[in-house]
This record gives C-alpha cells, sequence and structure tokens, in this order.
C-alpha cells in the first residue's frame, strides 16, 4: 500500500476561476433539457418576490392610513392582504424550489451517466494510473456539489438580483433621503466583501482537496484491510487517517470561519445601516417631515435588502465548490482512451455447442481462428519493454502453452490479445485481420478469458455465471456450472444456485471463486479460450477433474493456456517458452524437455526431477514422476 504522505495527485491541486465561462456553456448541455423546469422556477421566482415586497407596503398603507388616523374600516381588508401576499409568498416558494431541485437532480443525473459511461470506455492504462477512490470522487462528490449550485444558485441569484434592484427603486421612490442614509454603508459592504472573497475562494478548494483524500485513503485502506491486518498496520493506517481526517477538519472550519465572519460583518453593516434609519428616519418622522407608515416600511425593506446580500456571498462559495468540480468532471470527460474501438466485425468461428451452452446461429463466413503475434514490442512503461519482438501463431482449433517465470510477459500476452492494450509496435492479428481494426464488443464477447484475479459481482452465484450473457437460462447456467465440476458445491449452499455472493466472493473460498470464473467463461460460450492461471487455486483432485472438463471445454476452440504449474499445459499441442520478454523456445512437452533448455530447467525446478533421473526411471521400467503427473490425451 502507498503511503499517504505522498504529495497529492494534480488534479487535486486545480485551482480554476470562481466563473468559468467556459465550463457554465459545457454545463448548458444538461441543463437545456430541463428548460421547461428552469422556466416554470423562474416565473414562481417572480411570484415569490412580488408577494414579498408586497407585505412592506401593506404595513405601510395600515399604520399611515389607519393606526395614525384611527380609522378602523378597512383594517380587515388589509390584514386579509397580508395573510394572502403570506401564503401566496409560501405556495410559489414551494414550487419554485421543487422545480429546482428537480432541475439540479436531473442534470446531475445526466452528468453523472455521462462520467460513468465515459469511464467504461476509458482503457486500463487509464485504471492502472488513476487511484479509484479519486474516481469515486468524481461521480460523487463533485457531482453532487453541483445540487447546491442549482438549489441556491442560478434562479435563486436572478432572484435576488432582481429582489435588490426592486427594493432599491421602492426606497428611492419612497424618500430619496433616507435612502441615500441607507445606501451610504454600501462602499464599506463592497470594501469587506472584497477582503472576504479570496479566503473563502481558497478554503473551499482546500475542503475539495481533502475530500478527495479522504476518499483515496478508504478506498485503499478498505480494499487492502486483509493486508493491513496481516502485517499488523493497523495503528499506522489509524495514525494516517487521524492526521487526513484532521486536515480535513481544519479545512472545514477555516471555511465555516471565512463564511461566518462574512455573514457576520453583513450582519453589522444591516444593524449599522438599521440604526442610522432609525436615527434619522426617526428624527424627521418628529419633525412632521416623513410618515410613521414609511419609517416601519423602509426598516421592512432594509431587513430584506440584506437578506440577498447575505445569500450571494453563501452563493459565492457554491460557484467555487461548483467551478472547481465542474472544471475536474470535465476533465475526466476531456480525458482520451488510450484503446479505440475498431468498426470490423471479427472473423471467428462459431465455437462448437458443448452441453454448457445453447446452440447459437452459425455466422456467414466460418473463418479459420488463426491468431498471429508479428514482432510484437510492448511497454508499460517508456524505460521498461516487457514484450520485445515476440512472434508466434496459434493455428486454429488449437491448444498452446504459454510457460516463463514470474515478469516473463505471458500475461501481457493476454492482455494484448483483449486490447486491454495496444503493442507499441508490432501486430496482433485474428484471421488475419489487426485487432485494432476490430469492434471492441465483438473481439471481446469472441475471445473468452479466465483471468487469475477471480472477481465476483454482488449478486446471486447464478448472476455471476451468466455475467457475460444475461439471457442464459438457468439450465444452460447450471450445465456450465457441471462442466467445471461447481454444481456439486453450488447445491450444497444454503440457496444453491439463488445464493448471494457477498462483495468480490467474500463468503466463498478462493478455489470455489475460480470454479465460478471458470462457468462464468464457459457459459458465454467464446470461440476462443485464454486460461490466465485458471487453476491455480485448486487442489490436486479437483483439477484433475477440471482437467478433464477442459479438453471437452477446448476441443475445436483456439485456446491460450497460461500457468506456472507445468502439470496443466503438458498436453498442449505447442508450449511457447517466454523469458525477459522474449520468446525463446517452442514446441512440444517431449522435445522441450529433450532439449535441456530453459524449460527443461523449468521443470526441473517444479518436478525436482532432472534429465537423468527421467532416463534411469524409464530404463528401470518405472513411470516417471512427470509423466504421472501428465495428464492423458484427449
Amino acid at each position: 500500500m502507498s503511503r499517504r504522505g505522498a504529495a497529492p495527485p494534480a488534479d487535486e491541486e486545480m485551482a480554476g476561476r470562481v466563473y468559468d465561462a467556459r465550463l457554465v456553456r459545457r454545463l448548458l448541455a444538461y441543463v437545456l433539457p430541463e428548460i421547461a423546469l428552469m422556466a416554470a422556477s423562474v416565473s414562481l421566482m417572480f411570484v415569490v418576490m412580488g408577494a414579498q415586497l408586497a407585505q412592506p407596503w401593506l404595513l405601510k398603507r395600515l399604520i399611515d392610513e389607519h393606526l395614525v388616523t384611527g380609522t378602523a374600516p378597512g383594517i380587515g381588508r388589509l390584514a386579509l392582504l397580508f395573510l394572502l401576499a403570506f401564503a401566496v409568498e409560501q405556495a410559489a416558494r414551494y414550487g419554485q424550489i421543487y422545480t429546482m431541485e428537480r432541475t439540479g437532480q436531473n442534470v446531475i443525473r445526466a452528468l453523472r451517466a455521462q462520467v460513468f459511461r465515459h469511464m467504461q470506455s476509458m482503457d486500463a492504462a487509464f485504471f492502472d494510473a488513476t487511484p479509484v477512490g479519486r474516481l469515486m470522487t468524481r461521480v460523487t462528490t463533485d457531482v453532487e456539489s453541483l445540487a447546491d449550485l442549482f438549489a441556491s444558485g442560478a434562479v435563486s441569484l436572478l432572484g435576488d438580483v432582481v429582489k435588490l434592484v426592486a427594493i432599491v427603486g421602492l426606497l428611492w421612490w419612497m424618500d430619496p433621503r433616507l435612502a441615500l442614509v441607507t445606501f451610504a454603508v454600501m462602499p464599506v459592504l463592497f470594501v469587506l466583501s472584497f477582503l472576504f472573497r479570496g479566503r473563502i475562494r481558497e478554503s473551499y478548494r482546500d475542503v475539495r482537496r481533502r475530500i478527495a483524500r479522504i476518499n483515496a485513503f478508504l478506498q485503499e485502506a478498505v480494499g487492502g484491510m486483509l493486508l493491513v491486518q496481516l502485517f499488523r498496520r493497523e495503528a499506522a493506517d489509524r495514525a494516517d487517517f487521524a492526521a487526513i481526517n484532521r486536515a480535513h477538519r481544519d479545512a472545514e472550519l477555516r471555511a465555516v470561519v471565512y463564511e461566518s465572519s462574512f455573514s457576520a460583518v453583513i450582519e453589522m453593516v444591516g444593524t449599522v445601516a438599521t440604526a442610522a434609519i432609525i436615527g434619522y428616519g426617526g428624527w424627521r418622522v418628529a419633525a412632521g417631515l416623513l410618515t410613521l407608515g414609511t419609517l416601519v416600511a423602509f426598516l421592512e425593506y432594509t431587513a430584506r435588502f440584506f437578506g440577498p446580500i447575505r445569500d450571494l456571498s453563501g452563493f459565492y462559495a457554491v460557484l467555487q465548490a461548483a467551478m472547481a468540480s465542474l472544471e475536474r468532471i470535465f476533465a475526466l470527460l476531456d480525458s482520451e482512451p488510450a484503446i479505440r474501438s475498431g468498426v470490423a466485425a471479427p472473423a471467428l468461428p462459431a465455437a462448437p455447442a458443448t452441453p454448457a451452452v445453447r446452440p447459437r446461429p452459425a455466422p456467414a463466413v466460418t473463418p479459420a481462428g488463426l491468431i498471429e503475434f508479428d514482432h510484437v514490442r510492448f511497454a508499460y512503461r517508456p524505460d521498461a519493454e516487457v514484450l520485445r519482438d515476440v512472434s508466434f501463431r496459434v493455428e486454429p482449433g488449437r491448444a498452446v502453452a504459454l510457460v516463463g517465470a514470474t515478469g516473463a510477459g505471458k500475461t501481457t500476452i493476454n492482455k494484448l490479445l483483449i486490447r486491454l492494450y495496444d503493442p507499441t509496435s508490432g501486430a496482433v492479428r485474428l484471421d488475419g485481420a489487426d485487432i485494432r481494426s476490430l469492434a471492441l464488443e465483438d473481439l471481446r464477447r469472441r475471445v473468452g478469458v479466465v483471468l487469475q484475479d477471480h472477481f465476483l459481482v454482488t449478486g446471486t452465484i447464478a448472476d455471476n455465471i451468466a455475467f457475460g450473457d444475461r439471457t442464459l437460462d438457468r439450465e444452460a447456467i447450471e450445465a456450465a456450472a457441471r462442466l467445471v465440476h461447481a454444481d456439486t458445491f453450488v447445491r450444497a449452499l444454503k440457496h444453491g444456485y439463488d445464493e448471494p455472493v457477498r462483495e468480490r466472493g467474500g463468503n466463498l473460498s478462493v478455489g470455489q471463486k475460480q470454479l465460478l470464473s471458470l462457468a462464468r467463461a464457459v457459459a458465454a460460450d467464446p470461440a476462443v479460450l485464454v486460461l490466465d492461471e485458471a487453476t491455480s487455486s485448486i487442489d490436486t483432485e479437483t483439477e484433475s477433474l477440471i482437467q478433464d472438463a477442459l479438453r471437452q471445454v477446448l476441443r475445436g476452440r483456439t485456446s491460450i493456456v497460461i500457468a506456472h504449474r507445468l502439470s496443466t499445459v503438458l498436453a498442449a499441442d505447442r508450449i511457447f517458452v517466454f523469458h525477459h520478454g522474449r520468446l525463446v523456445e517452442e514446441g512440444r512437452h517431449a522435445d522441450l524437455f529433450a532439449r535441456q533448455g530453459i524449460y527443461a530447467r523449468l521443470c526441473e525446478l517444479q518436478f525436482g526431477l532432472a534429465a537423468g533421473d527421467r532416463r534411469r526411471e524409464r530404463s528401470a521400467g518405472a513411470p516417471g514422476r512427470l509423466e504421472a503427473a501428465r495428464p492423458s490425451q484427449p
């Protein structure tokens, strides 16, 4: 596990502008389908604003026309109008909030789906270089931050601006002198806003960075919990997490301090303005130059004037967080996959029908199913070449084995064949066609792979076997399980094929997961089958049963078996021996062993049998240990 004290990834340090018109234009593509809801929200917003502004005016009339003059008739009518204005405000506010939230959630749904689709299109190199926790942050936290932008965003901002303009106009219309007193504090407010703006912006950027680091840490820590416990790293990881968690708390507190301070400053300025209105306005009321109702209305409108300003300060922080999130989201969406699907359909033979799969219609053209690696070179990093000028052919319907020490390049052959990566140079062909010209979906449907990492999904046993073809019926699912001898242990489970599978198959043994992975590959009925250490976690007795099953499954298919356990490759039609990224030997088992080269040394290391021992055992008439290990030919 990597240490968490390392420098944060570059995109965590993104510090975009508070408002980026380019990002907003891109976001509009997701907003425009919701234009009807947006229009409804704007319309309701004007209703809310009108009802709000009517209430102080009704109070002014109540005081000036009735309370001061002692005129009782009409008070009830004004009271009802005030109550009606309040009721309209609340009803319209409910509709405006609902339509705006619905708009935001629809946009978030569409954007999150787009991000997920884009991640599915990315190549293996992208996921090798990008922490899962960071991708989780993009799909969850970053997308969710846009909800606040819509909840207190564009429509509310428009409403606040219109409300401010309307209040300024009303105050100026009612009494210009008192309005000037009210607005005298505005320069102070603008200066303080400018001073706080940078600190608020940076504090929210820091919060986003800390959240991304927490997500990345948790993804790694939870995924590697068994390793942590085995090496007694719990205390060290707790300390690492405590440091990251503490840094996030401090960042949140800094953001709260700046935002709360700004709100307090606005309250203070508003209070000073109110005191000035009371002092100057009260003197003018006493002097008979201003009505009491006008003074009360001024106070009410002033209170409503500073509310939108507080909202605008909060919107600033929301806008900053949304811009930072949009920048990261669109940076992800702008990333281009190195592996792009071709357009041609693969020319591969229909797989021979087996008891595990339903017969499928034969293709219009029945090609040969030839696999060719032509002078292939490949490197995961520019300075470390993994495959060096590798060339070989796998004839149609033949079974070949790839053997060699760890790191020799065997699994990389598999990754290139299914286009998880493309060669640095050279070509991989199926029936003479470069696989880069083939549609990825068709290529991977016809080339089945059983990987070393036996990944099971949450669901049932049946769901996992039918993972590659959701249309499989129960009979085909059970037939695939029987073929790889998984049926026995599945039926022993409490719910049989409906037994729930926990995350990554946590309630199954490694061997059981391996059997289900084999059953899944068989059920998909591929024309070409690649087994990458497919029996590495199975005991010897089960392995012998699976070898019998594999002989049935592989009959008539082009197949590649990658294995360290040489007993699984002895019956291959041809064995390719890799050493330091090069194909150094090829042939059948007996011929390779007789050469006394790298393959023979691998046999000696694994079986403890030298060539001289083998000849002596044969001369004594006893079957050698290697012969005993060899499975019978199909």
